[in-house]
């Protein structure tokens, strides 16, 4: 396992950690001069801009991207829907690539509009999967699907555990090679609680592209933006970057967190010296 003691460069900042404060140049001068490897930015912050330049931003500060958050849901209620989900979600992958992005968050989304079929969403899910990883593979991004806690099923993601997406991995990329094009994302925050999860982050070895950290506050006051600092919740991080460190991961460990009721009221600086102190004790 290895010691992040002053070490600081094996972590990266997902942006949204910082509550999208400031515009993104400034955000990559604060990730960079806080001494961190690694930076994971999100769509609202690059789309609107020239992606190229803030790419050559992101390269001359010193730092490498980690990931590009997150794609736009798939479930649809029509055809017309569902192409333009998946449509969209190609321009990203465009994104990425310029970006120099190892791999695309895919947060797929839970029920379609007016619908209760869970089993159709996650049908329409593998079937999108199925094109934008060969898309993936023509752009050189990996696609990296993140399985959500269960309390998300019916908005944010019909993939609520590890076992779940390792079987759209198995099925979809059947002679997977060492450095797979289609994998997962591994967040704490909505694995900690699988009670089959030792067995499972072994199964998913290296389709392992992402791993994040963040905390679970108890009590927790919203589902979505009340994530803890590590260290100030219940999951014992280092217990499960053990078993991700164990199946092969070598990557970045990404701290991820949403909290609109504490650090997003923070000055960056603040969050990324907290970060960065909990990063080394915590994590």
């Amino acid at each position: 396992m290895r010691d992040l003691a002053g070490r600081p460069d094996l972590c990266a900042i997902n942006t949204a950690t910082l509550g999208f404060q400031v515009p993104i140049g400034e955000t990559i001068e604060a990730i960079a001069r806080h001494g961190f490897g690694g930076i994971s930015p999100w769509r609202r912050e690059i789309e609107s801009g020239d992606v190229a330049a803030i790419a050559r931003q992101i390269r001359d500060a010193g730092l490498k991207v980690a990931s590009y958050c997150r794609s736009t849901f798939i479930p649809a209620a029509t055809p017309a829907q569902f192409r333009a989900n998946v449509d969209d979600n190609r321009r990203a992958i465009r994104d990425a690539a310029i970006l120099g992005a190892p791999c695309f968050v895919m947060v797929v989304g839970g029920l379609a509009e007016g619908s209760k079929d869970l089993a159709l969403a996650r049908v329409q899910v593998e079937e999108a999967t199925a094109e934008l990883l060969k898309f993936g593979r023509e752009m050189g991004v990996r696609i990296s699907l993140e399985p959500l806690h269960p309390v998300y099923a019916a908005d944010r993601s019909c993939l609520n555990t590890m076992a779940q997406v390792s079987g759209i991995c198995d099925r979809l990329d059947p002679e997977a090679s060492d450095d797979p094009w289609l994998g997962q994302c591994l967040d704490v925050y909505h694995v900690w609680w699988d009670p089959d999860l030792e067995r499972q982050i072994a199964r998913a070895g290296r389709r392992i592209h992402c791993f994040h950290v963040c905390d679970w506050r108890l009590p927790s006051r919203d589902p979505l933006n009340d994530r803890a600092m590590m260290g100030d919740g219940v999951i014992d991080i280092r217990a499960i970057r053990g078993m991700v460190e164990q199946a092969g991961y070598r990557g970045f460990v990404e701290v991820e967190i949403f909290s609109e009721l504490d650090w997003w009221c923070r000055p960056i600086d603040e969050i990324l010296s907290t970060c960065k102190t909990r990063f080394a004790t915590a994590c």
